[in-house]
């Protein structure tokens, strides 16, 4: 596991948009959001074609900003999200996705009790502006 993921230290990616426009070409980012609890999972980035099978399958597929390829969330894992709803936004440049994961797995990395949750498991603390795992 990277150690971006598991630091107390703030590192904010400011150019991670601009560097995987730069290279993915039509992009936009999707928050993923627990269609029964209402908790956020993720923020990822969707692609046309990405969207379209997102669409035509039910299930959530991504665009890797990593890998430059579709990324259908769960296909190695098994931990996917069945869509329930999709909503965009006025500007029609960001997308939110409601969906129900599937074998209770949502992000790679562990936490709460070493079993994984969501991806923002970690809060900024205002004063010291380091990171607490909200899960231990």
């Amino acid at each position: 596991m990277s150690t971006i993921e598991e630091q107390e230290e703030l590192k904010l990616d400011f150019s991670k948009i601009e560097e995987a426009a730069a290279t993915a070409h039509g992009i936009i980012p999707v928050a993923i959001q627990n269609a029964a609890s209402g908790e956020v999972i993720l923020v990822a980035y969707t692609n046309q074609l990405a969207f379209e099978e997102t669409v035509r399958t039910r299930t959530v597929v991504l665009w890797s900003t990593s890998r430059n390829e579709l990324w259908a969330k769960g296909a190695t894992s098994g931990n996917g999200f069945r869509l329930i709803e999709a909503y965009v936004n006025c500007e029609q440049n960001s997308l939110l996705y409601k969906a129900l994961p599937q074998n209770g797995g949502i992000c790679h990395t562990a936490n709460r009790a070493g079993q994984p949750r969501n991806c923002f498991y970690r809060r900024i603390n205002l004063d010291t502006l380091k990171l607490e795992n909200i899960d231990r």
